[in-house]
Formats: C-alpha cells, structure tokens, sequence
C-alpha cells in the first residue's frame, strides 16, 4: 500500500514538472500571443472579471458557455485578489493545472493498479509526449494545426478534452470490474451532461464515436450486457445536456447550427489540408507529425491485440475520435482548426490502453540511475521554466500600458473592435470605461457583457492594425490622436459619438 501511494504521488510530480516545463516554453514563445493576448481567449478571463466587479450580468457568448473553465479561473481570480496576484500569473497557473488535469483524466483511464500493470508509468509517459507536441508549437496561429497547446487556454475546450478522456476512462473501468457497477454508467452520464451543456462539441468528440464503438461491442454476446446500457447512459447523459442548455438560452449568441454548411465540404477539405501541409512542412512539425503517426499505428496494433474489451474500446478510441472528428468536420464543411483538436489529445489513449509493466525490467541499479538522472533534468528544467513563464508573464507591454494610462486619466468611456479592444479593456483598472463595437459604431454583442452598450455614447475610439476602417462619417472628425505604439486613440472630446442600436 505504501510503494502504490508513493508511485501515485510520484505520478502527479512528473506531471507538475513537466506541465511547468511546457507552459514556461509555450508562454515565452509566441504562442504566448495565444495565452495572453489574443481576443478570443480571454473570454474566460474578462467574464470572471465582470462578475467579480459586481457588473450586472447580460453576457452573450458563443454556443460554448465555458461552466467548467469559468469555474476554476474564478476560484483562480479569487486567490489572485486575495494575495494581489496578476491577470497574466493567473492564466500561467490555468496552463499549468490544465496540464495536470490532462495527467489525472490519463491516469483513470489507465485503470486500476492489478498485477503486472503499471498505470502511473505509462500516464507519465503520454503526459510527457503531449507536452513535447505541445512544444513544438511555437506561432501565433489561434487557427493552426498546433492543437496540442490549444488547451493550456482558458478558452479552447480544456474541459471537454479532459471530459472526453474522463468519459473513456468510465466506459473501460466499467468494463474491467469483475461485476457490473452501479454508479460508473452514472457517473458516464453525469459526465455527457455537463459537458454538453457547457459544449455542445462534446457529442461530436465523445458521444458520436463512442457510441458507434459501444454499438459494435454489443454485438458480441460477451460484452452485450455492459455496452447497451453504457451507449444508453451517455445518449441520455448528452440529451440531458442539450435540454439543460434551453434556460441559458438568453446568453448563447450561437446555437452553433450555423457554422455547419455541408455544401462547402471541398473548401473544408482544401483548408485542413492546407493547414496540415503547413505544420508538416516545418521541422517541429515533422517531429509531432511522426509521434503522432506513430501513435495512431500502436493504438491499431493494441486495438487488434487487446485482451478485455475495456482495453480495446481505449485503444481504438485513440484512433477512432480524430478519424470521426476529421470526417465530420470535412462534411459539415467547417472552416476552424481547434474543431479538429481530438488528434492532438485521443492518440495519447494509444499508451494507456494497456498499461502492462514493462518487460524485461532493467536491473534495480540501471532502473534507479535511469529515474534519478531523468528527475534532476526534469526538477533543473522546471526550475528555470518558472522565472521564465513568470517573465512572460509580466513583459511590459508599454503600448497596451500607454492606452490604459491615457484612458484611465481620461475619465470616459471610448470604443474598439472585438480584436483591439477585448485586451486594453481586461486590464484597465475600470473595464466599463472600452466598449466593443463594429466599423459603424453599432454594439458588437460577442463574448461580452450587453451591460456595457447602455452607455449609449462614446468620446474616443481604440484602433490598432487588427481594426477595420472606421465609417463614421465625414462630418465626424477627432480634435486629437493619441500614439501609443501599435495602437491609435482617436480623441472626439468634446464631441460624443451615439452608439447605435443593440442589435436583437
């Protein structure tokens, strides 16, 4: 009982050090554009914010309402207040327990400790080749093929990833025990319902392909009994879900119906091949290109050689998620990258599929100058990740300062596009005083809260190289302009610029 504790914790501390590593090399490359700065990963962010300024509350967001996410950055947010901690530490540490949420839900699905297996072993060993694709991601890209990275956001589905991967670990433990389990089909809905309630892409990524794999492993006889009342709780689970999404009908600016347009599926297919040339093309992206290759072709080879059919429905997973996902996003004719995010993460299935203890074991003196060599890189590694993910962190950007400087010491409410104004506005010490509106000055009711447009007028406009044209008429001039590096302040004062209508 004792070495099983120790191995366990032990488990979670390569998974820290590692998650350290990787979130310290994507924030200091830029990548960290994504972590930090981009527009639309920091809805999480900027609505935590909001209620914590004790704003009335009539946020739009897209068909993800991010309940998870919103969650544990608020209880971040909490913390942060409490002991003074910045915005940019606090996604830092998101990074970094995303990370190690990905270790725990690959850790469950690994399954039980039994004789001749190793499930902390082989976690470690996903966690560790997720966290190398993770680092040969270096652009700015929010729409790349460097998904691996995607989760260490607040925004780009960590939770349905670490849903999707929770959900398989169920279906296999529930294959495993010796006799039927009462509350893990339970637990398998409880699972569909929450995440498709905070996501409705938890069908597409879980419920879909697991339910074609538990459809064909109630054809065999031995396997019968498990797998139909397993598919009846996740369908069940997932339409429990989409119904609980009718009251927060009022917030969803999206349902999500509209980004499907199946007629455009040869342009779909033409852009994810673009995108996929693209990564291969260059050296990092080789190197993933092959880990996952080479990923894909074990979890076919443990599909086919499996010995329980909770290890094969694990190992086929890994597989059959990204080739669904492909499909499916190909026919809808979608046109986003992170829809495509199951190729990143279910190939890491392929290693805990079968945990079994490696054999022939090295002797005790190779195994534990082997353990301590990779431990002291590792602890030196994460020991320097962290002075760098916290100066990344805390770079100075002098031109969002200048803004918010000039903006604060003005005393008034001004207005810029979703991609200029969403950073300006979550770090000024008055986020009310930004508004987010189109070229034409009309509301842009898009991941924000609808509370901010009953200002009704404006005095000065936020513009940077990510704006479009202003149409605001020519009798509409600003008395100054403001140059504060990559951005403009266009200053109307004393003039007001009315806002127009909210749109339905």
């Amino acid at each position: 009982m004792q070495r099983t504790w120790i191995r366990e914790v032990g488990g979670w501390v390569w998974a820290a050090l590692l998650a350290i590593i990787t979130v310290g090399q994507v924030a200091a490359s830029d990548r960290g554009e994504l972590l930090f700065r981009d527009g639309d990963s920091l809805v999480v962010a900027l609505l935590v914010r909001s209620v914590a300024d004790g704003e009335s509350f009539d946020w739009v967001l897209s068909s993800v309402l991010f309940l998870p996410e919103l969650v544990v950055f608020g209880m971040l947010w909490a913390i942060g207040a409490l002991f003074g901690i910045g915005t940019n530490a606090l996604l830092v540490v998101n990074a970094v327990l995303n990370v190690l949420a990905l270790y725990g839900a690959l850790r469950f699905v690994a399954g039980a400790r039994r004789a001749n297996r190793s499930p902390v072993l082989w976690p470690v060993l996903a966690i560790a080749l997720f966290c190398v694709l993770a680092v040969t991601e270096a652009s700015a890209s929010r729409d790349s093929f460097e998904l691996a990275s995607l989760l260490l956001t607040t925004t780009y589905y960590s939770a349905t990833i670490i849903a999707v991967l929770l959900s398989v670990g169920l279906i296999r433990r529930e294959f495993d025990r010796p006799s039927a389990g009462r509350l893990l089909p339970v637990f398998l809905a409880a699972v569909a319902a929450i995440s498709v309630l905070s996501n409705p892409l938890f069908v597409a990524w879980a419920t879909l392909p697991l339910s074609v794999l538990l459809a064909i492993a109630a054809a065999y006889q031995g396997s019968r009994a498990r797998a139909l009342p397993l598919l009846g709780w996740l369908v069940g689970g997932s339409v429990v879900g989409a119904l609980a999404r009718i009251p927060f009908s009022a917030y969803i600016g999206n349902d999500g119906i509209g980004y499907a347009q199946p007629a455009l599926w040869p342009e779909s297919l033409r852009y994810y091949g673009a995108l996929l040339a693209d990564r291969v093309m260059t050296p990092l992206g080789a190197v993933a290109a092959i880990i996952l290759i080479a990923l894909l072709a074990l979890a076919v080879r443990r599909t086919i050689r499996a010995q329980s059919t909770g290890e094969r429905l694990v190992a086929a997973s890994a597989w059959a998620l990204p080739l669904c996902v492909t499909i499916g996003a190909i026919a809808l004719g979608t046109h986003a990258a992170r829809y495509l995010e199951p190729a990143a993460f279910a190939p890491l299935l392929a290693l805990v599929a079968s945990p079994s203890s490696i054999r022939p074991l090295p002797t005790r003196k190779a195994m534990l100058a082997v353990t301590a060599s990779a431990a002291v890189i590792a602890v030196a590694a994460a020991t320097l990740s962290v002075p760098r993910a916290a100066a990344a962190s805390r770079v100075l950007d002098a031109d969002l300062q200048c803004v918010n400087e000039w903006v604060t010491a003005s005393d008034r409410t001004g207005a810029g596009q979703f991609w200029t104004v969403r950073l300006p506005k979550l770090h000024l010490d008055d986020a009310s005083q930004l508004v987010q509106v189109d070229h034409r000055l009309n509301p842009y009711p898009w991941l924000i809260n609808r509370q901010d447009f009953t200002i009704g007028e404006v005095s000065f406009l936020v513009e940077d190289a990510n704006s479009s044209f202003w149409e605001l008429g020519s009798d509409l001039l600003p008395t100054g302009s403001i140059d504060c590096g990559r951005y403009t302040i266009h200053d109307f004062a004393p003039n007001a610029l009315p806002l127009g209508p909210l749109p339905l």
